[in-house]
């Protein structure tokens, strides 16, 4: 069985706004995000989005406390994040 890694994801949308998930494997989510119907409600009327941060965790459990931990953050907060990544 191939091990599974988990990223938590910041993509920063064509307004300036910020969307933070999680996925099993970025590129396709992005990909989803940006092409598809498979992508979020929210990012579907803000294309194109542009990954702005990932991190990676080896449980799911560990990346979803991370992605509310960041979803509670002001925008100001993340962008800190994000320039400092």
């Amino acid at each position: 069985m191939k091990f599974k890694y988990y990223y938590l994801y910041i993509l920063k949308c064509a307004d300036q706004t910020l969307y933070t998930g999680i996925t099993t494997d970025l590129e396709r989510r992005i990909f989803e995000h940006n092409k598809t119907k498979l992508g979020a409600k929210y990012t579907t009327s803000r294309r194109p989005v542009k990954l702005a941060y990932s991190k990676k965790f080896e449980n799911r459990s560990v990346a979803l406390k991370e992605e509310i931990r960041i979803k509670k953050l002001r925008k100001s907060e993340k962008l800190s994040l994000i320039k400092n990544y």
